[in-house]
Formats: C-alpha cells, sequence, structure tokens
C-alpha cells in the first residue's frame, strides 16, 4: 500500500460491525439475506486488502458471534516504594512496535474475571504474584488493527504479593520507571499510567496516616 492508496480497513471494519449486529437483531429473512452478503463482500475486500484468503477470512468473521463490541483488556499498574512504574518492553517481532514499553497486562479470556486477568497476566509477563487493589478507571482506547472495534482498558492498581522478578518472551526488559521519562509508550498509556500514580500516591497517605 503506497502513500497515496486509500486505507480501506476501516471501511470494512464498518461494514463488518454493520452487518454482524444485523443480522443479530434481523427477522426478516430478506433482511439476512442482505447482511450475509455484506459479510461476503467484507470477507473477499479483507482478504484482497490483507492479502488473507477468502475462505480463511470467512471463518474468522463466522467465530465473532453476537453483537460486535470493542474488545475489554486489564493492566496492572505496578508501584516500587519510590513511585515508579513497573513497564515492559516490547521485542521485536510482537505485534506492537518494538522498543516501546508497555504495563503489563492482557485480554481479558472469556469467562475470566478481569481482576484475575490482571494477576495471571502480571505473573506470565514478569513473574511476580500481585493482588488488584481498586481499579483505577476504564479508557476507551483508539481501534487499532489488534482491536478494530475499540479497545476498553480496565487499569487496576496492583501490589506485590510474592513472586520473582523475571523476563518472559513477551517482552526484551522489565524496569521501573518514573513515568514522565519513558522514551515511548506502546500505547496511549501515559494518561492512565499518570491517573494510577495519583491513586497509588493517594494509598500512601492514607496508610500513613492511618499509623499516625
Amino acid at each position: 500500500m503506497n502513500d497515496d492508496s486509500v486505507d480501506l480497513l476501516p471501511l470494512l471494519d464498518e461494514l463488518r460491525v454493520m452487518a454482524q449486529a444485523g443480522l443479530f437483531f434481523a427477522d426478516d429473512p430478506y433482511d439476512r439475506e442482505r447482511y450475509e452478503r455484506i459479510l461476503e463482500l467484507v470477507g473477499e475486500y479483507y482478504g484482497m486488502t490483507l492479502d488473507v484468503p477468502p475462505e480463511e477470512i470467512h471463518d474468522r468473521l463466522a467465530q465473532d458471534l453476537g453483537y460486535v463490541t470493542p474488545n475489554v483488556g486489564v493492566k496492572a499498574a505496578i508501584f516500587d516504594d519510590e513511585g515508579r512504574m513497573l513497564l515492559m518492553q516490547r521485542p521485536e517481532g510482537s505485534e506492537y512496535v518494538a522498543g516501546t514499553w508497555d504495563i503489563p497486562g492482557g485480554a481479558v479470556e472469556p469467562l475470566e474475571p478481569p481482576a484475575e486477568t490482571a494477576i495471571r497476566e502480571t505473573r506470565e509477563e514478569t513473574g511476580l504474584a500481585v493482588e488488584t487493589i481498586e481499579v483505577v478507571d476504564a479508557y476507551m482506547m483508539e481501534p487499532n488493527r489488534l482491536n478494530p472495534h475499540g479497545h476498553v482498558l480496565l487499569l487496576y492498581l496492583c501490589e506485590m504479593a510474592g513472586g520473582t522478578l523475571g523476563l518472559s518472551h513477551e517482552g526484551d526488559a522489565l524496569d521501573y520507571w518514573e513515568i514522565e521519562d519513558v522514551p515511548a509508550w506502546t500505547l496511549d498509556f501515559r494518561g492512565p499510567a499518570l491517573d494510577a500514580r495519583d491513586r497509588w500516591s493517594e494509598q500512601q497517605r492514607d496508610g500513613r496516616e492511618g499509623d499516625d
């Protein structure tokens, strides 16, 4: 795709959402036939745009059942005693930009409580056992190639409960960072990271006042 070409993926994604939502709600057989045809066309043009066989695209679309909604991901905000945040550097060959820094976390698995996602993903990516303290906030992230329908991020403030810090195959490095010094974020996580640090600071103040 050269600089003068049109990126068809946003259009195809929107047509796919409309067609699948229509199939979910439609009772009229003619309406269902029209929505099915839209999905067929979307599959064909997905295949041409992404260089994937149309049959494979059709199978992938068929697996996405029900009303299409944004994906849900969870991140675990973990701080050291100095208020620095634990981040993982993404490696070459990952679906993200290599060398960028990411908050530990990942996608919520089917039927998995989001708090358990934070605990599981942290263990897998960092070797640490954590406990979730509270949800900092929920954030609507911009659509991208991995999450074409948008991405809802739940950010949990966590505290360490054991384990040993160790790098997984999903990262090139693990390090604690002052948020203002992070050179490049994997996604637009700077704002959520600052919110998490503010909540962590409140927790620290409340703890000190409780000891007085």
